[in-house]
């Protein structure tokens, strides 16, 4: 009994960790240099408290571009530094970015709306509240209370995306930076993990697609590119984050009348997780504008995104199983896995 308790906790544990690692990151290095920085209009602060993360290059096959978005920091105090690609060891290596009490070395790269290179000049803390700086970023004053406004140099504007090798910025670490670097970090938080996954399952965001047709790796030629895993994962945050619903392959029994019974079973099953999706969305935003209303601490609300990432995963995790459940019971007889039931 006692061996049989503990497999049990054993196998919920591995399929917990299954369930959270659906997409994992991977560390790259490849032999041709990320493109240039996008050129884009940075969306309105949806209200107080929230951080502007910029855009940048991620890399799977080709480059995807993964637009900025405005985050809660996990903890107060804590700022944001933007992960680089930088050059090294023949290649060119993407370091991720980073939660921590300073903002540390992001490559010398200017990402623009206040991290121009060195430091961050898009806001600051005060007393476990963080104030935009208008001067920079794009704010509603009508709702925001929590600005200050500070000119800044705005770096060099240029679109450098990598640091060393050919091209690339000539920056290096501060002491400071250097200290920033050694200090407490949090990994990117739910939210930003769900993003880049949208970005990725996203075939726009694709450099061979957004730079008309020329891909950013010399055609899908690879050669010399070393992948390592990383410990990273990602997971949708809302059912907004998910791929669209999955539909089935069409039915091929070889009976048409069967074909027809199953098409419309399939339609329903469809119809039915979008159905499911748009409630779960909509209870998931009420909850967001209630958040807002009561001028919700950074904790309260990263709490809340975690639930909402939780409800999320187990409604995918449900929806799969009913497809799959469906999908068995409509293949042909010879296909189901053969042999009789032991006894």
């Amino acid at each position: 009994m006692r061996n049989r308790v503990i497999g049990s906790l054993f196998l919920f544990v591995a399929m917990l960790f299954l369930s959270t690692a659906s997409f994992a990151q991977v560390r790259v290095s490849v032999r041709i240099a990320p493109p240039e920085l996008e050129t884009y209009e940075q969306p309105i602060c949806p209200g107080d408290g929230y951080i502007w993360t910029p855009g940048y290059w991620a890399y799977d096959d080709d480059y995807y571009w993964v637009p900025g978005e405005w985050v809660m920091a996990p903890e107060p105090g804590y700022l944001w530094t933007p992960g680089y690609w930088g050059w090294g060891d023949d290649g060119y290596f993407f370091n991720d970015g980073y939660w921590g009490t300073e903002v540390g070395f992001y490559g010398g790269i200017d990402y623009g709306f206040g991290y121009f290179g060195h430091g961050f000049e898009g806001g600051r803390w005060e007393n476990g509240h963080f104030f935009n700086n208008t001067s920079v970023n794009r704010v509603n004053g009508g709702s925001m209370h929590d600005t200050y406004s500070a000119r800044v140099n705005e770096g060099s504007a240029n679109h450098v995306s990598f640091n060393g090798g050919k091209g690339g910025v000539n920056a290096h670490a501060t002491s400071q930076e250097e200290a920033a670097a050694r200090g407490r970090h949090i990994a990117p938080v739910a939210s930003q993990t769900a993003h880049v996954q949208e970005a990725h399952n996203d075939p726009q965001a694709r450099a061979s697609v957004r730079r008309g047709g020329t891909s950013a790796t010399g055609g899908g030629n690879t050669s010399g590119t070393r992948t390592e895993e990383n410990a990273g994962a990602s997971t949708a945050v809302h059912p907004r984050d998910l791929p669209a619903v999955a539909r089935p392959a069409a039915p091929n029994s070889g009976n048409a009348k069967t074909d027809q019974k199953y098409q419309k079973e399939q339609d329903k099953l469809v119809a039915n997780q979008t159905k499911e999706r748009q409630q779960l969305q909509q209870k998931q935003d009420n909850e967001h504008a209630q958040l807002t209303k009561q001028k919700a601490t950074p904790e309260r609300t990263q709490q809340v995104e975690q639930q909402h990432a939780q409800q999320t995963r187990q409604m995918q995790q449900t929806h799969t199983q009913q497809t799959q459940q469906m999908q068995q019971r409509q293949a042909p007889p010879a296909s189901r896995g053969g042999g009789g039931r032991g006894h």
